[in-house]
């Protein structure tokens, strides 16, 4: 037996004289707000996108430029806590290293640890700037940087911190893998410690788990809220003050961001030096283990090493500053194009 189905009821409204009554669908509704919802969701996403790659590519070009002087800065920084560089063969100082490093291990371990940069260097950087504008709209909404300059000021540095320790989360692993990269000092084949970024993560993984990769955040979180602050706080402040920012000459915006980068790396230098000693004792056991703790670090660093210890390699981190200061500029100017 067939069963048949019921006609939709319809709910038709009166109909002008002259038009055929009928059943017609009625129009789906649109929420002005569910519109607007999901136009400022497609609008931020690509707001987002556009910050990603303009900071990624900025920082991958400046850091493979610097790329020998930031080798140079970080085994100045660790060569105390490195297994391979003995007592007696310790760099003297900026112009020993450079002038040994091509000698002993060949010009292009100068760039030793570079891909291993780029790749997490891209993501931070780009992480930095996306967070940075996110976290602005957070502290400096309904802000007027021209009467409530104090308030606008420390709007920026909690965004510039703020976005620097979360970025910091996600990359941990890849910084912590580059600077033993960097430090490892061998020459080519057996006497170098790792084979690259995978060998190296995946070495120090098994020796002490996900752990060993995370050697020292605590204090590079501190760092980096400092670093990031300065970094890029003080400089949309300063930017921010100029006539007219966005037409700003790029020689002008390059030495604000000179002048920004070089108080940031000094004024952070100390923490991570610190951090940079703890990442080296990732893989340690035993009476191999120079520091129990950050605590610990900066005690001993501080005691048998003279407080100039801390800020080994500290005039290099100037100089690996340009690239610093020309991420900054070089940000800006393809934010203008995109």
């Amino acid at each position: 037996m067939v069963t048949r189905m019921e006609e939709p009821i319809c709910f038709a409204p009166p109909q002008s004289p002259g038009v055929k009554a009928g059943c017609q669908p009625s129009p789906v509704p649109h929420s002005p707000a569910s519109s607007f919802f999901a136009f400022n969701m497609t609008d931020a996403a690509v707001s987002f996108a556009k910050d990603f790659l303009a900071g990624g590519v900025a920082a991958a070009i400046s850091k493979t430029a610097v790329a020998p002087i930031e080798r140079v800065k970080l085994l100045l920084q660790v060569q105390h806590a490195s297994k391979q560089i003995t007592a007696d063969k310790q760099y003297k100082g900026i112009i020993d290293c450079v002038v040994r490093i091509p000698k002993e291990q060949g010009v292009l371990s100068f760039w030793h640890g570079n891909l291993a940069n780029v790749i997490r260097y891209f993501p931070t950087q780009a992480l930095n700037f996306a967070f940075k504008d996110k976290y602005k709209q957070i502290f400096l909404g309904g802000v007027d940087k021209r009467t409530q300059f104090w308030r606008y000021f420390a709007g920026n540095l909690a965004s510039g911190g703020a976005a620097g320790a979360t970025s910091l989360c996600f990359v941990y692993p890849l910084d912590f893998a580059r600077t033993r990269l960097a430090a490892d000092v061998g020459k080519a084949g057996a006497e170098r410690e790792f084979k690259g970024l995978g060998d190296c993560l995946v070495k120090i993984y098994k020796s002490d788990g996900i752990k060993g990769l995370y050697q020292g955040f605590n204090v590079s979180v501190q760092g980096i809220i400092i670093y990031g602050a300065a970094y890029l706080g003080i400089y949309d402040t300063a930017k921010g003050m100029l006539p007219d920012p966005k037409n700003t000459h790029i020689f002008i915006s390059w030495m604000i961001a000179q002048s920004v980068t070089a108080v940031a790396g000094l004024t952070s230098y100390p923490f991570d030096t610190v951090r940079r000693r703890m990442m080296m004792q990732s893989g340690r056991k035993g009476t191999d283990i120079m520091y129990t703790g950050t605590l610990d670090c900066w005690r001993k660093i501080a005691r048998d090493e003279g407080s100039k210890a801390f800020f080994k390699g500290a005039w290099s981190n100037v100089l690996r500053g340009m690239g610093g200061a020309f991420v900054l500029v070089l940000y800006d100017e393809i934010k203008k194009y995109t």
